[in-house]
């Protein structure tokens, strides 16, 4: 990523995904020329993921991390610190963050969830779980909610919240691109307003 200022603060991101990565693009492409904003790192669980490479087209170091290492190791941590990322983006990332890391990144880890916490949230609620499970419920309308992140599913402070309607004929699949367009609108803005402040 170019930087056109050098004297500009430049705060520094990594993003946590699991899966093909459309929010880290919507980041990415948002910040490609923003001079005070880098993304210094992508990491997954996966090493299938789309995310990565997401990494590889827009020359992002990338990180693949197993389940051992990534609870009982110094491992991420030192590729945070030695990135100097200053803010950890959870986008479609399935694994409970360990205490470990919220403690070193308190208010600093920053969740995008597919509904109206503190609805639809917790173990197990992801993806088309969520919208699967709106759809069964009723409800009239659902959306999207960025938070920050504690050592418990979707538990953490609530900064944003956007809704939309869901109408009696719409599926599991209408609802889930109705909640795509809201996150791919709504999660730069937020990330932005989060790191200038």
């Amino acid at each position: 990523m170019k930087k056109t200022d050098k004297e500009a603060k430049i705060s520094r991101l990594a993003i946590f995904a699991s899966g093909r990565g459309s929010n880290a693009e919507k980041l990415i492409s948002f910040f490609e020329e923003d001079p005070t904003v880098e993304i210094g790192l992508i990491l997954s669980n996966r090493k299938e993921a789309k995310v990565l490479q997401l990494a590889q087209k827009y020359h992002i170091p990338k990180l693949i991390t197993s389940r051992e290492e990534f609870y009982h190791s110094d491992k991420i941590s030192e590729n945070l610190t030695k990135r100097n990322i200053d803010l950890i983006v959870l986008a479609g990332f399935l694994w409970l963050i360990p205490k470990y890391l919220v403690d070193a990144y308190p208010n600093r880890i920053v969740n995008i969830h597919p509904a109206l916490l503190p609805k639809f949230g917790g173990k197990g609620m992801y993806g088309m779980n969520v919208h699967e499970a709106v759809h069964k419920s009723g409800e009239n309308e659902t959306g999207i909610t960025i938070h920050y992140v504690n050592d418990k599913y979707d538990d953490g402070a609530i900064i944003f919240q956007a809704a939309c309607e869901i109408r009696e004929t719409d599926s599991p699949d209408q609802i889930a691109a109705k909640v795509l367009a809201l996150e791919h609108q709504y999660l730069p803005q937020v990330i932005k307003e989060l790191v200038s402040n």
